[in-house]
């Protein structure tokens, strides 16, 4: 199941570099709501809340026959919500028990597009028609709902620290920062200045009541937690059934998010090589030390000298790493890496693991009479580099802190070592997501200082001892916050995220949505009980 990534993508170096450039990039986070939200009792949402979806059949080759699509219609900005509106792609699998409502699915990101992981992914999730329809969506920004990108410009900024001469000048670095700024703000619609998780979840209230629902069931992973613990604090008295797994930090600044994203990540590569190396395929041979190595000569190798492309930018060691960066998190994605990794090494064909960072956004949707301001985009309109534009927005959005120019100044050279001991592969990477927040408008305080001591039903939220991108203490420091309403499943077994890995974890949370039965506080599944 590839749920829960950390998605990254593009259009060559602008979304696979972008995706280092894309994660932390919000242009303008104007208007976003900082008070409780009580949006089905507000007159001038009342068109918003009042809706009803328009539900017909995808007909997509190789999309289920019983996946339906839709569309949902929400404000551009919910501060003047007469001042147009936007629409978000849906999907769902309709209940085959006794309905007793909708569950909605946030499979992760920021930036990732729920419509084709339902899709294509939704399998381990059927168990719960039982008793619901399962839906999930494209958030604001995101896939074919307005979709930010960064653009195609040969110098947008998003090579930033492709090079070491770059890295020894921190002035031409800053001077990069602020073109790729502006080639994101360019390249990107009126959605741009209202994106991030406080908006997203006013959304998400919007859908909980065009899908007829009373209160909000909900099961979302990695940054998906993010978003539910948002919900939760705007608003408490919506909340159902609500399930975080994986869960985000809500109080750490970009810079200590990165590096502990460096060494996850490196942690899951490490895995990675010492699984393929067992495997006589295996392009980097079958010592795993000098496997590590092998990988690491690549990402340098191709940072050097490029693979020209189709697509028109070269396909650089940066793209690679943003490739691997969206194979690793599960690990039945592991064959399929080794093989786009043998054909990159052995025929110097890149298509395949560019397919790991582009998304998969061909799915096409249904269509309701009524067409809206700003109606979802055709697939083919979607850009490359979407996940990683919009993964860099939300997480500026999101965090209020903004570096300086003296402090980058002062502080690359530290913060470059920092990260490459992190990961010799990923740290680059990682640090430049944190710096494309240079030199944007401040993103909201509301996660950082509103989330916490939610006065809601209890929710279940699941940490898993060796997840590589979300550390296990960052569920005890997120229940703590949250408060009394938070219990903690500890799921002792590996992997980012436990439904997808852990049978136990599925259960538990299956046993929840599905018939209110919680865990105790502090239970855990054993490491045994891992697929």
């Amino acid at each position: 199941m590839q749920a829960m990534l950390s998605t990254r993508s593009g259009p060559r170096r602008r979304a696979l570099v972008a995706a280092a450039a894309t994660a932390a990039l919000t242009l303008g986070c104007a208007s976003l709501p900082t008070a409780r939200a009580d949006g089905d009792d507000d007159p001038g949402l009342s068109r918003f809340y009042d809706q009803k979806i328009s539900w017909s059949t995808c007909d997509v080759d190789g999309v289920p026959d019983d996946l339906q699509c839709g569309r949902v219609s929400v404000p551009l900005d919910y501060a003047r919500p007469g001042s147009g509106s936007l629409d978000l792609a849906l999907a769902r699998y309709r209940a085959t028990g006794d309905k007793r409502g909708s569950v909605v699915l946030n499979f992760g990101g920021p930036g990732g597009a729920g419509v084709p992981e339902l899709a294509y992914g939704g399998k381990p999730f059927m168990e719960l028609t039982d008793g619901y329809d399962v839906v999930s969506f494209d958030p604001r920004g995101v896939g074919r709902s307005s979709p930010v990108s960064c653009g195609d410009e040969e110098q947008g900024g998003l090579s930033a620290l492709d090079d070491d001469d770059a890295l020894g000048d921190p002035a031409t670095v800053l001077a990069r920062l602020r073109e790729a700024a502006a080639a994101c703000a360019r390249n990107s619609g009126p959605v741009l200045p209202h994106i991030g998780t406080v908006n997203a979840a006013r959304d998400l209230d919007v859908l909980r009541s065009a899908l007829g629902d009373k209160k909000l069931n909900y099961l979302g992973f990695s940054y998906g937690t993010r978003l539910g613990a948002v919900y939760a604090a705007q608003f408490p008295g919506k909340v159902g059934r609500v399930v975080l797994d994986g869960v985000d930090t809500l109080t750490e600044p970009l810079t200590e998010q990165g590096v502990a994203g460096a060494r996850g990540q490196q942690t899951a590569l490490d895995d990675f090589v010492d699984w393929c190396v067992r495997d006589i395929a295996c392009p980097f041979g079958h010592d795993a030390r000098t496997a590590r190595e092998a990988v690491v000569r690549l990402v340098w190798s191709l940072d050097e000298n490029p693979l020209p492309s189709d697509h028109g930018d070269d396909f650089t060691g940066q793209d690679l790493v943003a490739a691997l960066g969206q194979g690793l998190y599960s690990k039945e994605l592991w064959p399929s890496l080794e093989r786009a990794l043998a054909l990159l090494v052995e025929d110097g064909d890149a298509s395949g693991v560019t397919a790991f960072a582009t998304g998969g956004m061909a799915l096409p949707m249904g269509r309701p009479a009524a067409a809206e301001p700003t109606p979802l985009v055709e697939p083919e309109d979607v850009p490359l580099d979407n996940l990683p534009a919009a993964l860099v927005a939300i997480n500026c959005a999101d965090d209020p802190d903004r570096p300086t120019a003296e402090q980058i100044t002062g502080d690359l050279q530290r913060l470059r070592a920092a990260y490459e001991e992190a990961s010799p592969v990923f740290g680059r990477y990682r640090l430049s997501e944190v710096l494309l927040c240079y030199g944007r408008p401040k993103g909201t305080d509301f996660i950082r200082e509103k989330v916490k001591d939610v006065d809601t039903p209890r929710m279940l939220l699941v940490g898993t001892r060796g997840d590589p991108a979300t550390p296990y203490r960052w569920t005890e420091e997120t229940a703590e916050r949250l408060g009394d309403s938070a219990v903690v499943l500890d799921n002792k077994g590996d992997g980012h995220t436990g439904y997808g890995s852990s049978k136990c974890v599925h259960r538990k949370t299956d046993d929840f949505l599905l018939y209110g039965s919680l865990p105790p506080d502090g239970s855990s599944c054993g490491a045994e009980e891992t697929d």
